[in-house]
């Protein structure tokens, strides 16, 4: 059939592999949600959070359905957040965020990823301080909104920066201030598009095309696995 009919092919198995690693993530994170804190999101910020942003991210309806129903049952495997820490090739910082109901198995695997890339898996700490954790959130313009009195208001809960975009608010702050931000958020009647708690490197290293493959190919396996929630890296 072609060149073009395999590319095609090629494409959307990568985009259907993609799609279910997200639904993936999102039942990892309903399900320890549910178990924190119950089933109703009214009475559960984390798990309201996790499904606003399932919802930005275009999870469909009955998918989320299906995981909190799941996550309610004795059925559910229980799971545990691990992070870890490494060296990419080429001095890279990489922290590793995980889901999973079986460390051994996930950090055997995510050892193996570094071992076979060129990198190495670190301690606890090891890279930790090159970033600093903050909460990022993604609301809609409301009308009639003070951007100068909500940005001072924010400041008390640690905001860093506020910054206005294509009828999209974008606040940064400090990940302590999280809760109360959501909250500020949602008692003024904002939509919340996506609120996230994001690690961002502190410093940037610049490297050549050639050796930017070579920390691609371990970020990719590392997205791949089904027990890691979140990558980060200081490549520029």
């Amino acid at each position: 059939m072609g060149r073009a009919f395999e590319f095609r092919k090629e494409r959307k198995f990568k985009r259907w592999g993609q799609m279910a690693k997200t639904f993936t993530k999102y039942a990892r994170e309903i399900a320890m949600a549910v178990k924190a804190g119950g089933a109703d999101p009214q009475y559960n910020a984390r798990l309201r959070t996790i499904l606003q942003n399932a919802k930005h991210d275009n999870v469909p309806k009955e998918n989320i359905e299906r995981a909190i129903k799941k996550a309610s049952s004795k059925d559910q495997e229980e799971y545990k957040e691990v992070v870890y820490e490494g060296y990419a090739p080429h001095g890279i910082a990489v922290i590793i965020e995980t889901a999973t109901d079986n460390p051994t198995r996930t950090v055997a695997n995510i050892r193996s990823y570094f071992n076979k890339c060129g990198g190495s898996l670190g301690v606890s700490g090891s890279v930790d301080f090159l970033f600093e954790r903050q909460a990022v959130f993604q609301v809609t313009m409301k009308e009639n909104v003070n951007l100068e009195e909500m940005e001072l208001e924010l400041i008390d809960f640690g905001l860093n920066e506020m910054v206005v975009d294509e009828g999209e608010i974008f606040i940064y702050a400090g990940f302590e201030g999280f809760g109360k931000i959501q909250k500020y958020l949602e008692d003024k009647g904002f939509e919340i598009k996506s609120a996230k708690l994001e690690r961002i490197p502190l410093d940037t290293k610049q490297l050549t095309p050639e050796q930017e493959a070579d920390v691609e190919k371990l970020l990719e396996k590392l997205n791949e696995d089904d027990d890691v929630q979140q990558v980060f890296h200081n490549m520029k």
